[in-house]
């Protein structure tokens, strides 16, 4: 479950850095104009956006020679090491025709979504190939010509990859696994070969796509002899119907989607050589219709590690099974007595040694563990050592540098606030911040060598992306464009107590310009709330925080506050929301009103409004319907049931509901809606396939039956982001228009 998104060296010690606070007191990053023009929404989400669009799909050439992508215009662009300099690589006008294809809405949001790439590298280094609609092209960059090499029939999905020693080109076709060589006019061999459309090989489903951060579901051995995938069988997986009601005669596109409680599908991973023949399946220890394989790999040529998470999310084993022998080991057990975070990537450095990040001592950290690189399945892995330890997360690590013994990863130590990019020696020396500015820093890194891409924004300040050396000396090449005819008013940055009396929380404040003591404003409230999102970040939002300066021009205040139960800041604080999707996040965001409407009597108690998207939109509903303070609220795409929704997500946080029968009932919001208090506004795709539109009507219902008015917005073919110029242009009109029609005007 995602946000809304219309669109997310010196030591430390060795050199001041401002806090989130500081960055806020100065207003000095906060770009200044002499305002012209009111905001309108149309200007804000009715084209093209007004800052620029920093480079994304940022891919390093496997040599880590240089940096390249795809740039608005259409040209692929290079930065080279040697020199830090931007560069065009291949013009537009040669690879239109490999760009140019069209595809549907649910494949533009999948790509979008899931950062599904344009190009991949060969591993020499020396050609890309690109995936249009399923025909791969392949660039020579010498010669700079483009050849056709293959056709997959998928629009997304379809996972090309080389094989390391770049003779063949892999990928997933009608739900199998295909070979070629890589050269025009190869004939393609497969290496599966089921057709009953219920089983995936090396393709990835929905459910792990969004909630496991699966990306890949199957990779070449070292040596290019042999392909390890995962294998789904989705027989006993209920399905659901996606319709689209725009043709003259409606389609329905079925998705297979299990829900808390359904049968998940059934896995196992297996091994297939290159030249084709049978799979040999790993006696890897799976309970069918369970049990998940977040993460698997190659040890060596010959060994294949695959992690397992039960169900019930508590349990993760990393298992080691040799592909000659059939042995299996397991190599380290793992348990949470609640359930594991989300960080199943295991780092595997050299031939003798891992990193994973765990949360074992209440804050996710990394550690490093030692194996017999001669016999793997010798004996279990073995703790080295923990890399770093602290009162803060450490959210990833971006990559090893095995030359210099140096993994750099983010965190945000020092500030909750921020993301920063830090290194330190894999035996827990040397710990030092390479990136310098405050705010929120994005890295690219290459698979090998320590520069890096590196886009940074602060809250009140649009994205730079720059060329970073691994000691941290950064050269900007792209900046956002400035914000002509208005003037940027930063929020005010606030520290305000939980509901419990002792836990801080974290949030902004967007007040009026003309706001002074004497004036009566209305507050609107716009927080997320669930688990997994922390989004009190020293971080550029875009779009979204325009649209606050709108509704501050309007006269409206905007509170955002992360309550317990949100991410980013240690397992206790998040783990507020185990069994109990409500509740303690409600409390914590009716006491940080109370705090705030203390703090500023500008603002007006009794004329509040409340809306928000996905968890945020469910917790709009159980806001409106758990307290009458509220004047009128706005949901988006909102679980209605939990039961609604996918299983790993939900049974991660709720249980099963036959083992929590009380707290699926207790959760649901369809239970409280003849409740409902204040003028509500339903807003969801129809399209959406991450949040059901099953579950807006299935609350309308429960309106009906309770005599209760509401007003909505259906957004027909739009996905779970209701993506678009036109459509984000209406959806944030009518957010206005609810608020200035009901709380605005204080109407009951």
């Amino acid at each position: 479950m995602r946000r809304l998104c219309a669109f997310s060296v010196f030591a430390l010690a060795a050199v001041f850095v401002p806090s989130f606070h500081n960055v806020f007191a100065q207003k000095a990053s906060a770009p200044t104009h002499p305002p012209t023009n009111s905001w309108t929404v149309k200007e804000i989400f009715g084209g093209d956006n007004l800052t620029g669009e920093p480079p994304s799909g940022i891919s390093w050439s496997p040599d880590g020679s240089r940096a390249t992508y795809l740039s608005d215009e259409g040209d692929v662009m290079q930065i080279q090491v040697a020199d830090g300099k931007l560069k065009k690589l291949i013009g537009r006008s040669k690879i239109n025709s490999l760009l140019n294809a069209e595809i549907t809405e649910k494949d533009r949001d999948h790509r979008n979504r899931y950062d599904e790439p344009d190009y991949i590298w060969s591993p020499d280094s020396q050609h890309l190939l690109f995936d249009t609609n399923g025909d791969l092209w392949l660039y020579d960059l010498h010669n700079g010509t483009g050849i056709e090499v293959g056709n997959t029939g998928m629009q997304s999905g379809d996972d090309p990859k080389f094989s390391p020693n770049g003779q063949f080109i892999s990928y997933v076709r009608d739900h199998n696994l295909y070979l070629q060589g890589a050269q025009q006019g190869d004939a393609p061999l497969a290496l599966t070969e089921t057709h009953d459309g219920t089983v995936l090989n090396g393709e990835i489903d929905w459910v792990y796509l969004e909630e496991l951060d699966v990306r890949s579901n199957y990779f070449w051995s070292p040596d290019s002899k042999q392909l390890v995938y995962l294998q789904m069988n989705e027989a006993q997986v209920p399905t659901y119907p996606l319709t689209d009601w725009i043709p003259l005669h409606a389609t329905v596109d079925v998705q297979r989607y299990p829900q808390p409680g359904d049968p998940n599908p059934s896995v196992r991973v297996g091994v297939v050589s290159a030249t084709g023949g049978s799979t040999h399946w790993l006696k890897i220890p799976l309970t069918a219709n369970d049990d998940y394989v977040p993460r698997f790999g190659w040890v060596n040529p010959h060994v294949v590690w695959v992690e397992v998470l039960t169900r019930d999310q508590k349990h993760e084993n990393l298992y080691f099974a040799d592909t000659r022998t059939g042995e299996v080991k397991l190599a380290l057990a793992q348990t949470e007595p609640k359930y594991f975070t989300l960080t199943y990537d295991v780092t595997f450095v050299g031939d003798h040694q891992f990193l994973i990040q765990s949360w074992r001592d209440g804050f996710t950290h990394i550690y490093r563990y030692t194996f017999d690189a001669g016999n793997p399945l010798g004996s279990e892995a073995q703790l080295a050592n923990q890399l770093e330890s602290g009162t803060y997360e450490a959210t990833e690590v971006k990559t090893v540098d095995e030359a210099a013994s140096t993994v750099y990863y983010l965190s945000s130590e020092g500030d909750s606030h921020e993301q920063q990019v830090w290194a330190v020696q894999l035996d827990g020396s040397g710990k030092r911040r390479v990136t310098r500015a405050a705010g929120f820093h994005d890295p690219d890194f290459p698979a090998k060598g320590g520069s890096f891409i590196d886009t940074a924004s602060t809250l009140t300040t649009p994205p730079t992306v720059s060329y970073c050396t691994a000691q941290g000396d950064c050269t900007p090449f792209w900046s956002s464009h400035k914000i002509v005819g208005h003037t940027l008013v930063a929020p005010e940055q606030l520290e305000l107590k939980a509901a419990d009396g002792t836990t801080t929380l974290y949030g902004t404040l967007q007040l009026p310009v003309d706001a002074t003591a004497a004036a009566s404003v209305p507050l609107v409230v716009n927080p997320y709330g669930g688990p997994g999102v922390g989004a009190a970040k020293n971080k550029w939002d875009g779009r979204e925080w325009l649209f606050d300066q709108l509704m501050a021009e309007h006269g409206f205040a905007v509170l955002h506050v992360d309550n317990r139960g949100m991410a980013g800041r240690g397992r206790d604080f998040e783990q507020a929301a185990y069994h109990n999707f409500g509740p303690p996040q409600l409390a914590d965001q009716l006491t940080s009103i109370d705090q705030v409407l203390a703090k500023y009597p500008q603002l007006d108690a009794h004329r509040l409004g409340w809306w928000g998207w996905s968890w945020g939109g469910t917790f709009t509903l159980y806001a409106l319907s758990h307290s009458d303070r509220f004047l009128a609220g706005a949901s988006g795409a909102p679980v209605t049931d939990w039961r609604n929704y996918d299983s790993i997500y939900t049974e991660r946080y709720l249980g099963l509901p036959a083992a929590n029968p009380d707290v699926y009932q207790a959760d649901s919001v369809q239970n409280a809606a003849k409740d409902l208090k204040g003028h509500l506004l339903l807003l969801h795709g129809t399209g959406d396939d991450n949040v059901h539109f099953a579950n807006t009507i299935q609350y309308i219902q429960k309106l009906l039956d309770a005599g209760i008015p509401y007003d909505y917005n259906v957004f027909p073919r739009k996905t779970h982001s209701v993506a678009g110029p036109i459509a984000q242009t209406e959806l944030h009109n009518r957010l206005l228009q609810q608020f200035e029609m009901y709380v605005k005007s204080g109407k009951e």
